[in-house]
């Protein structure tokens, strides 16, 4: 584990600390999400060669649908692949918290994408509804729609134990899409079954109707988790606690406040004030602060700094505490 430190006695604090610990298992990280969007961007262009085919055969609106939600995919898929990689770029003079967003912005132009298709997906399927038409080579769009079923299921579940193991946004957004599109395909091998058993020519555009109402559901999902980091949303607050008490636990520190954390995709940032005996010379405080940060960036699995802002107890200044208090 790696430190630098932040220091001053009165007016700002100017040190940090930085869990560099695990660099190996970053890299390994690292490799793993790029290998994840060059295989989930390589499936996704087969899947919309199929779908469109498929559609072109059979004229199902429900077909139709999966195929444009394949198109999303690729779009979504190619928005992880430069994502991804721009979030791992290092640190630079004009980027000095990282680029860590990336992740996020690509997840949140996978769900605009995702919305949009819906939007006009289900006004086809509206159209379908009153005006039917029938279907043709039923047996061909089951295949496509079957093959749809597990190719979708296997980049989920890659994806799934990626996501586990990284924490990627992009990739848990990218996720998000392959499980709702094997939830998608199986509609689809459901309204083409329906429909060749009863002839019933409004089943597929119904379904069609249905998957879009999901598409929507699921883009608000991963709309609302990507703003989450693109808006420094606050850890959540029963963590905020444990880093509280992780400080106060430590020798020499008397107080803790103007705590702040944000997640910024590919690591965690933490910043506090804290209060110690204002007799105390400063190499001890920089033992006291060093060991506070040591403890709270051992809190979490993946690469944390934390900025430590130490100050003599009991001092009377303005708080970031008090502000946020008063628009509450």
């Amino acid at each position: 584990m790696r430190h630098t430190h932040y220091w001053d006695l009165g007016a700002h604090t100017v040190r940090s600390a930085v869990n560099a610990g695990g660099t190996r298992a970053a890299e390994q990280d690292a490799a793993l999400r790029r290998l994840a969007s060059n295989i989930v961007l390589g499936a996704a262009l087969l899947l919309i060669a199929a779908k469109l085919w498929g559609w072109m055969m059979t004229d199902s609106v429900a077909l139709l649908t999966s195929a444009a939600d394949a198109v999303v995919d690729a779009l979504a898929a190619a928005a992880t692949f430069f994502g991804v990689r721009f979030a791992q770029r290092p640190a630079d003079s004009m980027h000095r918290y990282g680029h860590g967003k990336g992740e996020a912005l690509a997840a949140f132009t996978q769900a605009i994408l995702l919305a949009g298709a819906a939007v006009m997906l289900a006004a086809q399927s509206l159209w379908r509804l009153v005006y039917p038409q029938p279907l043709t080579a039923i047996g061909l769009g089951l295949c496509v729609a079957a093959g749809g079923v597990a190719i979708s299921s296997l980049l989920a579940a890659m994806q799934s134990w990626i996501v586990r193991r990284t924490g990627s946004t992009a990739i848990a957004a990218d996720r998000t899409h392959y499980l709702m599109d094997a939830a998608l395909n199986a509609a689809v091998l459901a309204a083409l079954a329906l429909t060749g058993v009863t002839g019933w020519q409004r089943v597929d555009p119904a379904f069609a109707l249905g998957i879009a109402g999901y598409m929507i559901v699921a883009a608000r999902r991963v709309a609302l988790t990507a703003s989450r980091q693109l808006l420094d949303h606050e850890l959540p607050l029963e963590l905020r606690e444990r880093i509280k008490q992780t400080a106060v636990a430590c020798r020499g520190v008397q107080a803790i406040h103007d705590l702040r954390t944000r997640d910024a995709g590919d690591r965690m940032f933490v910043e506090f004030h804290l209060e110690v005996d204002g007799h105390v010379s400063v190499e001890e405080g920089h033992d006291i602060v060093d060991a506070a940060e040591s403890a709270i960036a051992a809190l979490f699995p993946k690469q944390t700094e934390v900025i430590g802002h130490v100050e003599p107890a009991g001092i009377k200044d303005l708080r970031l505490d008090d502000r946020v208090r008063l628009t509450e």
